[in-house]
């Protein structure tokens, strides 16, 4: 078991990586010329594996339908989005992201994603699977509660 005082300097390490990925959101957002909700828009349509539309982004995003709908103009006008006809519902209309706009992302993204690859390396084998488990656990523990009524098992999470 952690002692008390490696627990708080793990909790006040995770609080201020969430704080630097905010950071990071809002240099992202200068360096394409959006808004940092615009980055978490794109961040969050880009990483999720079912289709979303305008209504579930906003809804996600905590913002109302309609600002969800002018945020996806921008998106779309700046061509970082597309919208495409749902398959399963042809009256739906889903969010997609660009090649383009992942390219122009991933640039930006590049030297920070680098740098982490090379702190990654440095990892032994049982430390990179223990900072894993870690990061599904905290992770599903952040989701539940940020998703209220679901559930997630933090002591499960990543295993399947």
């Amino acid at each position: 078991m952690v002692d008390a005082h490696t627990g708080r300097a793990i909790g006040l390490e995770l609080r201020r990586v969430l704080q630097t990925g905010r950071e990071m959101q809002a240099t992202l957002a200068r360096g394409l010329g959006l808004r940092v909700t615009d980055v978490q828009a794109l961040d969050y349509v880009a990483s999720i594996e079912e289709p979303i539309g305008t209504v579930e982004l906003g809804d996600r995003l905590g913002i109302r339908s309609a600002s969800a709908a002018v945020l996806v103009d921008r998106l779309v006008a700046a061509g970082h989005l597309v919208r495409e006809p749902d398959p399963a519902d042809r009256r739906r209309v889903t969010l997609t992201p660009t090649t383009d706009g992942r390219t122009e992302v991933r640039a930006l993204l590049a030297p920070m994603l680098d740098a982490l690859t090379e702190v990654i390396s440095r990892l032994e084998e049982s430390e990179a699977e223990t900072v894993l488990r870690f990061l599904q656990q905290a992770a599903a523990v952040m989701h539940a509660y940020a998703a209220p009524g679901q559930t997630a098992d933090p002591d499960t999470a990543g295993q399947e």
